[in-house]
């Protein structure tokens, strides 16, 4: 049954619950989770018996920690359909991850996962500000990325016009923003920067149009990139999380009154922090991986499912659920280049301090003989690209180059092109990170 979403900013009691009110509802829907993947999915039953544990064991949240974590691993090797929970004639839509590697990730959904994915995404975008009647420029890929329809069906669960252009052709994104005037937009923040440049070169002016609130996702971005945006595209922007082994988008999104990390909707999703490297789950407050349990879904409940995000879990704020600081990374694409560690984001921060260099670049990591040696593109705003001379490009490249070694901590070479030629894929994301060197053996 669709259920109605309060409008004007009207909190739903859960939001505003205490948080013995809210670990209840978590621990008898965490109860049920466990069973419903014991019983339905061989995988959590072989999984968990050979942890040596049973659902009935968990008598308290803190009981979670001794069930086993799952992987992307696990969700390849039992590839399409292993871990649904119900029988395929209970789906009603499956989405999968690009798979740029090996087997794609696949997701199912029964009929009341769908609607409970709409609730979360409709609270999620009403918690950033939109309401009943804005209209929503969905720049989000459509298809079987989760992106394009999990926001598609929130906002018109929320009651918004829904304009579903999808990624790509930016000429017409540009075109439709400036004639069907909508005041929210989704889209990756990496291009937005696109349609701001591409606002610029058509002569419109980015901060002077119709949009107030963007609402940007599916990679990570800095606080950096964030201030830019704003600054540029005169609008508020607004970070929402999700993944799609969990849900899709609308798993955490940030509140436009205090805009100090996305509230994670905890009454549907259970997360924790473990060390990366041992899996022990650390104390509230700590960096380290973030794992997610699902507390509602029916056709593919996840089991303590190892993001990768590199994150911290915050107090409540503006609900009365925690908060996700900033992701600073992952465990798994963190970058050791002659031994330094190198995040992306660390770069990117680098990046945007420099006025005349956009959010948009690449990272090549490449192998010469026995040495790694990484090397950055990044664009040029696209305002000073016609004016930049061959002297002002090499400049602009030993700036960053000195800024990333005092800084990071290691050698890099550097280019800098004109906007737009560093590539997205179809959905809309930048491939951060390009790496060539060979496997190891």
């Amino acid at each position: 049954m669709v259920q109605p979403i309060p409008q004007a900013g009207e909190l739903e009691p859960i939001e505003r619950a205490s948080r013995d009110e809210l670990q209840a509802v978590q621990l008898e829907r965490l109860k049920w989770t466990l069973h419903h993947a014991y019983e339905n999915v061989p995988h959590y039953k072989h999984a968990f018996d050979a942890a040596g544990v049973h659902p009935d064991d968990l008598r308290d949240l803190t009981d979670l920690a001794r069930f086993p974590t799952t992987s992307k691993k696990d969700l390849r090797d039992n590839y399409p359909f292993g871990l649904f929970a119900v029988p395929r004639e209970e789906i009603v839509r499956v989405h999968a991850s690009s798979g740029t590697t090996g087997k794609p990730t696949v997701v199912g959904y029964t009929a009341k996962d769908i609607d409970t994915w709409a609730n979360v995404t409709a609270r999620s975008i009403r918690a950033a500000g939109g309401r009943k009647g804005d209209t929503l420029h969905n720049a989000f890929g459509y298809g079987l990325f989760t992106g394009g329809l999990g926001i598609h069906y929130g906002a018109e669960r929320l009651g918004c016009m829904v304009v579903p252009m999808s990624g790509g052709q930016t000429e017409k994104q540009v075109q439709l923003i400036r004639d069907f005037e909508p005041s929210i937009i989704l889209v990756t923040p990496s291009y937005m920067l696109n349609l701001i440049d591409e606002m610029t070169r058509q002569g419109m002016d980015p901060a002077h149009t119709s949009l107030k609130i963007g609402i940007f996702g599916a990679e990570p971005w800095s606080q950096g990139l964030r201030s830019e945006i704003e600054t540029r595209a005169g609008i508020q922007a607004l970070d929402i999380y999700g993944l799609s082994e969990i849900m899709g988008p609308g798993v955490a999104c940030e509140c436009i009154e205090s805009k100090d990390g996305p509230t994670i909707w905890e009454d549907h999703f259970y997360p924790e922090i473990i060390d990366p490297l041992t899996g022990e789950v650390l104390p509230e407050g700590s960096t380290g991986e973030l794992v997610f349990t699902s507390l509602t879904k029916e056709a593919m409940p996840m089991i303590r499912y190892r993001t990768r995000d590199l994150t911290s879990l915050l107090p409540p704020s503006a609900r009365s659920m925690r908060r996700l600081a900033k992701i600073t990374g992952r465990s798994d694409d963190m970058l050791i280049i002659r031994g330094v560690n190198v995040f992306p984001s660390q770069i990117e921060e680098l990046i945007l301090a420099i006025p005349r260099l956009s959010g948009n670049y690449q990272l090549c990591i490449s192998r010469e003989g026995h040495m790694d040696s990484l090397s950055v593109a990044v664009e040029a705003r696209a305002e000073v690209c016609a004016s930049l001379s061959d002297g002002e490009r090499a400049g602009l490249s030993r700036e960053l180059q000195q800024r990333v070694k005092t800084m990071v901590g290691v050698s890099t070479q550097v280019r800098v092109l004109d906007s737009g030629e560093i590539p997205t894929t179809a959905t809309g994301k930048a491939k951060r990170v390009v790496d060539t060197r060979p496997a190891l053996a």
